[in-house]
C-alpha cells in the first residue's frame, strides 16, 4: 500500500483560483479575479461570431480593395502573442489560423511550464527570451485571467553524479539572468515534495517557474486581441504568398469547412460561402452607403454569407430594404446591454436530435501532417471541403506557422531552415492524484533528449504524465507503439513519484514540436524580403517566452519601416469565462430540461450544470460563445470551460455533457445540432478507448506498463 499523503492542493476554480501566480480566495476573487465586466474587453458580452471568423472581419471579406499592415500565419501561443501585442498599435492587422480553432497546433499539446530559463545554452535564441517572457506572465495573467500558478519546478538529483548536473544547470541559469535559483537539500525537498522517490538526495530549485493550461493561454491572447480590433479567420489554410509590383504581399487562402457541415447546409437549401455571390456585392455598395451602422454592417454581410438571411428576390431594389429593413435590429444585437433573438426549441428537445458522442480507438490516428495544420481540428480530419479560395494583401507578413513554418517560407522562396518535428506524448490522470506533486518535477536532464519526462499537477488539479520525444526522422522513435509510449511515460515518472495510480488515466494526448534544423529558434526577417519575418523553430520554452518574443517582433516590424501609431482605444483587460466555486452549492442538476434556460435568464443559466464531472454550467458556455471568437463545436467550448474534460470524458451514459453543449451551441448559433462539430476520437490519443473508466482491460494495461522498467 502505498504511503498516505495527507494535504489538499488548490485547484483552479474550485474555492478561489490564480490570479497573477498567486492564489485568491473565492471571498477575495471579486475586483480581482472576477471584475467589473465593464471594465474589460468584449464586455458586455455579445451576440455570437459569424462561422469562422471574427466579427470585424466580415466586411473585409466583401472589400478586395483592402490592404493589410499585418498578416500574421499562425494561431498558436506565438502568433496570439504578437496579435495582442500588435493591437495596441493602431493597424489593420489579419490573424489567419488553417485550423479549426485558435491554439490547435503544438499549444493544445503541451504541459503548459512557464519556464525559468535555467537550462538553455548561454546566448542562444531561447536564452534571450525565456526569462524575460516568464517575468511577464504575472501582468499577462493580471490583464486577461487566463489561469497563471507560479509553482516553482525542481529537478532532482538521486546520485552524487546527478548532483554535478544540478551545479551546471545553476551556473547556467546564471548565466542566462534566472534569478532566485538554489539547491536545496533532502530534508527540505520532502518538506515540499513528499511523494518524491525516496531515493532524490536534493534538487535545483526556480521558484519563479509556473503553469498554465496552454490552449486558455492562446484563447485569452486572441480574444483580447480581436477585442481591440485584430481580425481572425479560421479555417484558413495558405496555398500561396507572392510580392506584388506595388510592394504588398499576395496571400492565397483556401477557406474549408468540414463535410459534414456543408452537406448538411446544402441539405437545407442555405449557402455555404457567399463571397463571390451577387447578395455579397450589392452587400458593399449598401455598407459603403451605411459607415454610420458599422456594427449592422458586419451583421447584415454575416447572415446572408452564411444563409441565415435570404433575398426577398433576385430585384436588387428590394434586396436593399430587406437590408436597411434588419439594420435596426442589427443595432439591438450589438448595442451594449443588446439582446440576440433566439428560437422558442427548449434544450431538451435539442438535445433530443444531437447524435451521441462516437468513436473508438480503431478509428486511426492523425498523421504527422495534419498535426502540422491543426491534428484533430485540420482539415484532413475534419474531411474538410473547399467553400472559397480568397486573397488578402498585406506590407508585412508574420510567419508562425509552427511545423508548417518552413512551408510557409518556401513560399517566398526562402529554404534557410526547415522544420525537424518532434512529438510529445502525455498521459492525463484524474483530479484525484492532483494532491502527489505541487512543484513541476523534472529528472536530471538527459543529454540527448533533454529534459526528460515531468510530473506536474495542473492548474485544474489533474496530474500530468510525460512527455516523450519522439524524433520523427527516426524510425525507431516514429513507429513507437501505444503500449511502448504508455511503457515509456509511466516507468519513467514512477521513478520522479512512485505513488499515483495509472488506472486513473483519463486522456492522452499528443503535441508537435518544431524543432528548426538550425537547433535554435528563428526570429528573423528572411533574407529573401524584409518584410516578412520568420518566428519559427519555437519549440520549448516556447510558450514561456512567448510574451518577450512578441515585443521583440515589433521592434522587428518597427527596424523594417512599419508606422505604429497607438490604439487610444486599447483595452489590456479581459473577464474570465469560468466562475470558481464551493462544490455544488448554489448551482442544480438534472436531466435536459428540469434546469434548462431560454438563452435569456442568466440567474437560471448560472445554475444549471451542464458538465457534472467538471461543474460547468450553462451561463459559462454561453459566455464563452458570445465571446469574440468564433465557436462552432463542442470541442471548441470543451478548451474554454471544460466541459467533458472530466474523468467520464463526455459519456453520454453518464450526464450527456457533449450533447448538452452541442444542443447550446444550436440554439446560440442559430443552427441545427448537425451543424455542430462534436470530439473526434481518437485523435492523437494513445487510449484504445475513449472512456477509460469504464474499460478494466485496459486500466490492468496500463498498471502494468508502470512496473515495467
Amino acid at each position: 500500500m502505498p504511503p498516505k499523503f495527507d494535504r489538499k492542493l488548490n485547484q483552479h476554480g474550485v474555492k478561489g483560483a490564480y490570479y497573477g501566480g498567486e492564489w485568491v480566495d473565492l471571498e477575495d476573487c471579486a475586483g480581482t479575479f472576477q471584475p467589473d465586466s465593464s471594465k474589460c474587453s468584449g464586455c458586455p458580452t455579445r451576440a455570437t461570431c459569424p462561422r469562422s471568423q471574427s466579427r470585424n472581419a466580415a466586411s473585409t471579406l466583401a472589400n478586395k480593395d483592402t490592404v493589410y499592415d499585418v498578416v500574421i500565419i499562425g494561431a498558436g501561443c506565438i502568433g496570439t502573442s504578437i496579435a495582442r501585442e500588435l493591437s495596441r498599435y493602431a493597424l489593420k492587422t489579419l490573424l489567419v489560423e488553417s485550423a479549426d480553432d485558435v491554439s490547435q497546433g503544438a499549444t493544445k499539446g503541451n504541459s503548459g511550464i512557464v519556464h525559468a530559463g535555467y537550462d538553455d545554452k548561454p546566448g542562444s535564441v531561447r536564452a534571450k527570451f525565456c526569462w524575460p517572457g516568464n517575468q511577464m506572465f504575472p501582468q499577462l495573467d493580471r490583464e486577461l485571467r487566463f489561469g497563471y500558478q507560479k509553482n516553482g519546478s525542481l529537478v532532482v538529483a538521486t546520485s552524487t553524479k546527478e548532483l554535478e548536473v544540478l551545479e551546471e544547470l545553476m551556473e547556467r541559469g546564471n548565466i542566462n539572468g534566472v534569478e532566485n535559483l538554489r539547491i536545496i537539500q533532502k530534508e527540505e525537498l520532502f518538506q515540499m515534495e513528499p511523494a518524491l522517490n525516496p531515493d532524490c538526495i536534493a534538487a535545483l530549485y526556480a521558484p519563479d517557474a509556473g503553469n498554465v493550461i496552454p490552449y486558455e493561454f492562446a484563447i485569452a491572447l486572441a480574444e483580447n486581441a480581436v477585442d481591440n480590433g485584430v481580425e481572425l479567420r479560421i479555417r484558413r489554410e495558405v496555398t500561396a504568398i507572392a510580392k506584388k509590383e506595388d510592394g504588398c504581399f499576395e496571400v492565397d487562402l483556401r477557406h474549408w469547412e468540414p463535410q459534414d457541415y456543408v452537406d448538411v447546409r446544402k441539405k437545407m437549401g442555405k449557402s455555404i460561402d457567399g463571397t463571390e455571390s451577387k447578395e455579397i456585392s450589392l452587400l458593399s455598395l449598401v455598407m459603403r452607403l451605411c459607415v454610420s451602422f458599422p456594427a449592422s454592417i458586419v451583421v447584415m454581410e454575416g447572415l446572408v454569407r452564411f444563409g441565415l438571411l435570404e433575398p426577398s428576390s433576385k430585384d436588387d431594389t428590394k434586396m436593399v430594404m430587406t437590408i436597411v429593413a434588419f439594420i435596426s435590429t442589427a443595432l439591438v444585437l450589438f448595442l451594449p446591454g443588446g439582446k440576440r433573438h433566439r428560437g422558442t426549441s427548449v434544450l431538451k428537445d435539442i438535445v433530443a436530435k444531437c447524435p451521441p458522442p462516437v468513436g473508438s480507438g480503431d478509428d486511426g490516428k492523425v498523421t504527422l501532417k495534419d498535426m502540422f495544420q491543426g491534428g484533430s481540428g485540420s482539415k484532413t480530419v475534419q474531411h474538410g471541403a473547399t467553400v472559397a479560395l480568397e486573397s488578402v494583401k498585406a506590407k508585412y507578413v508574420i510567419n508562425c506557422a509552427g511545423s508548417y513554418s518552413d512551408q510557409i517560407a518556401r513560399m517566398i522562396g526562402d529554404d534557410s531552415f526547415y522544420i525537424k518535428p518532434r512529438l510529445g506524448d502525455y498521459i492525463l490522470l484524474n483530479r484525484n492524484q492532483g494532491h502527489l506533486a505541487h512543484s513541476t518535477i523534472f529528472p536530471c536532464p538527459d543529454p540527448v533528449l533533454g529534459k526528460g519526462v515531468l510530473v506536474q499537477q495542473t492548474l485544474w488539479g489533474n496530474l500530468i504524465l510525460g512527455p516523450t520525444a519522439r524524433d520523427m526522422h527516426n524510425k525507431e522513435t516514429r513507429d513507437m507503439s501505444n503500449e511502448s509510449i504508455q511503457e515509456y511515460i509511466l516507468s519513467k515518472c514512477k521513478q520522479l513519484c512512485p505513488y499515483f495510480d495509472a488506472k486513473e488515466a483519463i486522456h492522452g494526448f499528443c503535441g508537435a514540436r518544431s524543432k528548426s534544423s538550425r537547433g535554435d529558434w528563428i526570429i528573423e526577417p528572411s533574407s529573401k524580403d524584409a518584410n516578412f519575418i520568420h518566428v519559427a523553430g519555437i519549440d520549448s520554452p516556447g510558450l514561456a517566452g512567448s510574451p518577450a518574443i512578441s515585443l521583440y517582433v515589433v521592434e522587428l516590424m518597427q527596424k523594417a519601416g512599419l508606422k505604429m501609431p497607438p490604439n487610444i482605444n486599447f483595452n489590456p483587460n479581459r473577464a474570465p469565462i469560468i466562475t470558481p466555486k464551493v462544490g455544488l452549492r448554489g448551482l442544480k442538476m438534472g436531466p435536459p430540461g428540469k434546469n434548462d434556460s431560454d438563452g435569456k435568464d442568466e440567474a437560471t443559466m448560472a445554475k444549471n450544470v451542464i458538465c457534472k464531472c467538471e461543474k460547468v454550467t450553462e451561463l459559462e458556455v454561453v459566455r464563452a460563445l458570445r465571446r469574440s471568437l468564433p465557436i462552432d463545436s463542442t470541442q471548441g467550448i470543451r478548451k474554454r470551460t471544460r466541459a467533458g474534460m472530466g474523468h467520464c470524458q463526455g459519456d453520454a451514459e453518464n450526464y450527456d455533457c457533449e450533447c448538452r453543449v452541442r444542443a447550446i451551441i444550436s440554439r446560440e448559433n442559430g443552427v441545427s445540432p448537425e451543424e455542430v462539430g462534436g470530439r473526434p476520437w481518437p485523435a492523437t490519443s494513445t487510449l484504445s478507448q475513449r472512456w477509460v473508466y469504464k474499460d478494466d482491460m485496459q486500466k490492468e494495461g496500463l498498471e502494468k506498463r508502470m512496473n515495467n522498467n
